[in-house]
């Protein structure tokens, strides 16, 4: 089965680390994933949403990596939207097993947050959602 090509979407100031130990994991053996790309930073030249928005052309699947101040990340929240016009599949996945993760202004209210396990991540992965 060919790997997912995956966009980490994340807090750019704030979760930095987390988003490293994500993209990690697609070097795993058994990872179903391959990273492609993740979020821009916002002082990117130009429209940074037009280069998100060919980054995506580019990808199977949206991980949006949810912290502790990702509600008050616009360029999450932007990223979620392009997603979401894209018909792209997303899932939000929680950064933090032991702090309260926050989902991004553009989550559906019926958006999961999901707890990252790697179990758990090859399925959401795999599209179990």
């Amino acid at each position: 089965m060919a790997k997912k090509r995956v966009f980490i979407s994340f807090d750019y100031h704030n979760d930095k680390n987390c988003k490293v130990m994500l993209a990690g994991q697609a070097n795993l053996p058994d990872s179903p994933f391959d990273f492609k790309d993740s979020s821009v930073d916002d002082h990117l030249t130009g429209d940074w949403k037009d280069k998100v928005k060919r980054r995506m052309d580019n990808v199977d699947i949206v991980i949006v990596l949810c912290g502790t101040k990702t509600h008050t990340a616009a360029g999450v929240a932007a990223e979620l939207k392009i997603a979401k016009e894209k018909a792209k599949p997303y899932f939000l996945l929680a950064a933090h097993s032991d702090k309260t993760c926050t989902k991004p202004t553009s989550a559906d209210s019926n958006d999961k947050l999901y707890k990252w396990e790697w179990e758990n991540l090859k399925k959401l992965v795999g599209g179990s959602r």
